[in-house]
């Protein structure tokens, strides 16, 4: 009987090395956003302009998720397989997904700083877990969770406080950003239900180019010029759309070939990575009471609640 030979992405150390590596690449994002502003001179009140970099950004990496899954070997679904009822929801979630989620997330990113955002952002992870309660019956919340859960919000609240006790918190800027991450639970749920009947790396292809492109559509609709820059603004829109790409394939693949748990704890490490590269990229200062006591809160409640006693790779 032949033995299967085990991938390297399920030796141990690889899996954290590169689990760690997709948080680091998804913390990037929070400075790269704000600093592809500046290099593309998108002005502070400028909404169309920054709809339309968020577009370009994301239909850029569609395309590259598209290349990535040409390149994987075996049996692929095509689109053209795909039937009318398929493609409604892929439009939908294209909509709900990357064109109102990124237009909420990049509005409200533009509006405070990186690692506030950061932070801020983590809350997609509490909100999933509360939306899983009531929609799937064998993801209820139990004690952990809800320790976890509380830790979260109560990070999310004290990170807008100053240390004057002053509460320093913006609809657009803060605001948006909650708002970024609900969005973000919700379209989570309804990509985990489409994925029954759709490859899961096709429909984030799929979605993420015509989201990315709606985006850009409606942003040049509005008056927004098509994104303008140097070659350091251009290679910074490529690498941004590249860590969008690359880190979902190499997530994708580590889910793959390693316990559930073992791989989405590492989601401790986003909010981490983007304070710590917001104050290395931006020159923001990181060191406030409120960064230093909502930083570990919402760390140890992402590993509360993405923590599974599940034993078998998905």
């Amino acid at each position: 009987m032949q033995i299967e030979k085990q991938s390297i992405l399920a030796k141990p150390l690889v899996a954290a090395l590169l689990a760690s590596f997709c948080a680091l690449l998804w913390g990037s994002a929070y400075p790269a956003i704000k600093l592809g502003y500046e290099l593309f001179a998108v002005g502070a009140d400028d909404t169309p302009a920054k709809m339309a970099f968020a577009g370009l950004r994301f239909a850029l990496a569609g395309l590259l998720v598209f290349l990535v899954r040409f390149a994987q070997r075996g049996e692929k679904q095509s689109p053209k397989s795909l039937d009318g009822k398929q493609w409604g929801g892929i439009v939908l979630l294209s909509l709900m997904q990357t064109t109102i989620h990124y237009y909420f997330f990049y509005i409200g990113v533009s509006y405070t700083t990186g690692a506030k955002s950061s932070i801020l952002n983590a809350s997609s992870v509490f909100f999933s877990a509360l939306l899983a309660h009531f929609f799937y019956a064998n993801d209820k919340i139990n004690t952990r969770k809800a320790v976890g859960i509380l830790l979260g919000f109560l990070a999310v609240i004290l990170v807008n406080f100053e240390s004057s006790l002053t509460l320093s918190f913006t609809f657009q800027g803060e605001g948006f950003i909650v708002i970024a991450a609900l969005l973000h639970s919700m379209s989570s749920l309804y990509s985990k239900r489409m994925c029954k009947t759709i490859d899961p790396v096709l429909l984030t292809a799929l979605q993420l180019f015509l989201g990315g492109a709606i985006l850009l559509g409606i942003a040049l609709l509005q008056g927004a010029s098509f994104p303008k820059s140097g070659i350091a603004g251009f290679g910074l829109l490529v690498y941004m759309a590249c860590l969008s790409a690359a880190a979902f394939s190499l997530w994708t693949n580590l889910l793959k070939h390693n316990r559930v748990s073992s791989i989405t704890i590492f989601n401790f490490l986003i909010p981490v990575f983007g304070t710590l590269l917001s104050a290395l990229v931006l020159g923001e200062s990181v060191l406030h009471v409120q960064y230093l006591a909502s930083l570990p809160l919402v760390a140890v409640g992402v590993i509360l609640v993405t923590y599974s006693s599940s034993k078998a790779p998905v």
